[in-house]
This record gives structure tokens, C-alpha cells and sequence, in this order.
């Protein structure tokens, strides 16, 4: 069977899987080979992904929440269309239409923000949001947690766990410090020389697994930071957007930082665009040279003019309704699905549609991510925490959908187990 794309062509799978090997990434595809994960996405549509076998996957990994709305959402690709018709990327030395409009609505999310700047993707917005913080305190140093997760471009990964910064030798202790997560005593230790720019932390930490924070935690952090004269930067990459009930995490606790990013699902899978949105403060240098970031690519107006459309839809009271429905849904039904398999299923992390589910093992969410995808599920499990699956539901989900996710990981389940007690299977 030959797959025919029209822009091109592979004689099978394999051969698929062969070239992504000698031109794309060895790495990649050689270890999803090895976890008997053999996912080549093909067609998608909603919250379904389809192999080019032609199995019909439903995606509760939305790539970080770039699918928030699932793909190819029949809106998002109308409005993309239609801007077509008269913008392009257009051009970043001069004021636009299309950015004016989005950064006005961007920053009136976000009572207490002053200026939207805008990147390509989440690292982008990260750099910008430490050179800002950078340029605000005049000091350099940078504090994030122990298993963060910022990017992975030249600054953003420096903030990162050392898996992603030790092999471009971009560990630099001198200029960034990490502290454990929910440590507020360490996190004053590392502030209280006074040298600190920004402290960068997710407001629930994505790739570490989605561990909550303790009762209180990131306000005494937004206040030791007051104190110091630190900025504080919520990173909402992944907890943005509604996914945890309201606009951006940070609301949800309550918190004024200085900055905050926003990127994946804010371009709705259709056209890649982030922001960094400032107070006065940390946006003030672009009084000083206002190109002093450039960026080709951030701020593209086809993706202000999705982006616009992105908010539109999340501020609808239907939409807001159904992410409580969804959140609901799940914490009532994997609540029971513990208690019936609480010999490897041990614990549920949640809020909003963001939940983070824990295994009685090294490499537990590695089987039941594994025993998903035989059922029909894709939900990923954590890099820097395997024993956490990353359980992540559409904003759009309708109760038929998912109740056939409860359906099929009560079936996943007993396959997992299996697995687990086979470790050697397990990968």
C-alpha cells in the first residue's frame, strides 16, 4: 500500500519510519519503537488522532495543550482562512492591526499587566519574559525549581532540569540556581543576597508531573519576591487557558506577578504564536529600543488574528461551563477507578482539566501510557517523573467522549498490570 500525500509519497509505514530515522531524529522515533509505541499521526480531527494504519486514537496528550480545542478545530481553521484572504505574517519593524487588537485583548485577561510581546513559541516568550526581568532588576541571576521546565532554547533551557541543559553545556550555576519544588525556605536562601532577577516557576509544574502546590506556596513565593526585588514569572505554557478553571493558572491562586507566558494552545494547533505580558515595570526597555527583541516569526499577524479568536471562544460561558463539567467527570470517575485498582492506580493530581495520575512504580505511567495506546488512548507520561501519566482533557470534551475515556482505560488497566509485572516489557 502506497501512502500518497500529494506533496508526497512513502511505499508503507516502515519506510516511514526508516527516513524520520536517517533525515529526521534517531532518538525520537528509535525510542517510541522501543516503549512499542509505533504512533505516526496521519488525519486528525477533534480530540481524534489517527495512526496511518487507520486506528482512530483519542488524544488526551493535545500536545501540552496546544489542542486544547482539539484539532483542526473547524472554527480556528475558518478563521485562518478567512485572514488569509488579506494578512500574512507581516512585518515586525512596524506597528500592525492584527497585534494591536490581540495585545489589547491579551492584557485585559490579566488585570495588572501592561504590555503583550509576542514570540514563536513558549522558549521564546521565556527568553523574553528573563531578558525583561534582566533589564527591570539590573542583576543577572535566575531561580527556577528542581525539575522545571521552561524550554528548550538558550536561556529558557538553562532554567530546565539537567537533562535538557547538561548536553548543550548550558549549566551555568553561576548566573542559574534551582530550589526544590514547594521549598519556600530554600527559595529565600536563594534570594536574599538581593542578586536575583526573576524566579520562573510553572504554576503547576508540567513535565515533573503536575504536583500541586502546597497550601500557600506560590503566594509566599510572589512575596518573598516582593521582598527581595525579584521578579516573579508565572510560566502558563501548559496551565494557561482555562485549563485550570480560570483565564491563567495564576488567577486561580490568586497571585499578581510581574510577567507571565502564555504559548502552545494559545494558536489553537492552527498557527504557532506566544506571549510574554508585562507589567509596566518589566516591559518598560521597550521605551528605551523597542528592538532591542526581534523576533521574524512572534507576533506573525496570521497567528494575533487566531490567537484573537482563541480568547473569543474561552471566554464564552458555554466553554467555561464545560471545563467545570469535564473536571468533574474525571475527578468523580478515576476517584473510583483508584479505589477498584489502588494496587498500582495510587493517586490523582487536579485542578481543572489538568490532572497529573500517579502508578505504584518506577516506570508506571510508561505501561499504562503503553496499555492506553493499545486501547485506543493517547495520554503521554512525564519526563522527569515516570511514575506520573499525563492526563490532559479537551476544554470541549462532550459526555459521550468522555465517558468512552473512562470506558477504555478500565480496560487499559489489567494490561498494564500485566505489563508492570514484566518490567523488561515495559519498555
Amino acid at each position: 500500500m502506497v501512502f500518497n500525500y500529494g506533496f508526497f509519497s512513502f511505499d508503507s509505514k516502515a519506510d516511514l519510519l526508516d527516513k524520520a530515522i536517517e533525515y529526521w531524529n534517531p532518538g525520537k522515533t528509535k525510542f517510541w519503537q522501543d516503549a512499542g509505541i509505533d504512533l505516526v499521526i496521519d488525519r486528525r480531527e477533534g480530540y481524534f488522532l489517527y495512526d496511518m494504519s487507520g486506528r482512530r486514537l483519542i488524544d488526551l496528550h493535545l500536545n501540552g495543550g496546544t489542542y486544547n480545542f482539539g484539532h483542526r478545530n473547524p472554527e480556528l481553521v475558518a478563521t485562518l482562512k478567512s485572514a488569509l484572504d488579506y494578512f500574512d505574517m507581516g512585518n515586525h519593524w512596524f506597528p500592525s492591526v492584527a497585534r494591536a487588537a490581540f495585545a489589547e485583548k491579551l492584557v485585559a485577561t490579566a488585570p495588572g499587566m501592561k504590555y503583550a510581546i509576542f514570540g514563536a513559541g513558549g522558549a521564546e516568550a521565556v527568553e523574553i519574559a528573563l531578558k525583561s526581568a534582566r533589564y527591570a532588576t539590573k542583576r543577572r541571576k535566575i531561580v527556577s525549581i528542581i525539575k522545571g521546565y521552561h524550554g528548550h532554547s538558550g536561556l529558557s533551557v538553562a532554567t530546565g532540569d539537567d537533562r535538557f541543559s547538561k548536553i548543550f553545556l548550558a549549566d551555568r550555576p553561576d548566573e542559574f540556581v534551582q530550589v526544590p519544588f514547594n521549598d519556600i525556605d530554600a527559595l529565600e536562601v536563594a534570594l536574599r543576597q538581593r542578586d536575583v532577577a526573576a524566579f520562573i516557576i510553572e504554576t503547576i509544574p508540567a513535565t515533573y508531573g503536575f504536583p500541586l502546590p502546597n497550601e500557600g506556596y506560590l503566594q509566599a513565593c510572589q512575596a518573598l519576591c516582593r521582598k527581595y526585588g525579584t521578579a516573579y514569572i508565572a510560566d502558563e505554557v501548559q496551565t494557561g487557558l482555562l485549563r485550570t478553571g480560570t483565564m491563567w493558572g495564576w488567577q486561580s491562586y490568586g497571585l499578581e506577578p510581574d510577567m507571565f507566558v502564555t504559548g502552545k494552545g494559545l494558536g489553537g494547533g492552527i498557527y504557532p504564536i506566544s506571549a510574554c505580558v508585562t507589567n509596566e515595570k518589566c516591559g518598560s526597555w521597550m521605551h528605551e529600543d523597542g528592538a532591542a527583541h526581534i523576533s521574524t516569526s512572534g507576533g506573525s499577524e496570521l497567528g494575533c488574528i487566531v490567537g484573537f479568536q482563541v480568547l473569543n471562544m474561552l471566554q464564552r460561558p458555554e466553554v467555561v461551563s464545560n471545563v467545570r463539567f469535564v473536571a468533574d467527570f474525571f475527578a468523580r470517575n478515576l476517584r473510583r477507578m483508584m479505589e477498584v485498582n489502588n494496587d498500582i492506580f495510587v493517586g490523582i493530581r487536579q485542578r481543572g482539566v489538568i490532572l497529573g495520575l500517579e502508578f505504584d512504580h518506577p516506570e508506571g505511567a510508561v505501561a499504562v501510557s503503553r496499555a492506553l495506546y493499545e486501547n485506543g488512548v493517547w495520554a503521554i507520561f512525564s519526563s522527569l517523573d515516570k511514575r506520573v501519566l499525563q492526563f490532559k482533557p479537551g476544554v470541549l470534551l462532550d459526555a459521550a467522549l468522555c465517558q468512552e475515556i473512562v470506558d477504555r482505560m478500565e480496560a487499559a488497566l489489567p494490561r498494564a498490570r500485566a505489563l508492570l509485572r514484566n518490567p523488561r516489557r515495559v519498555r
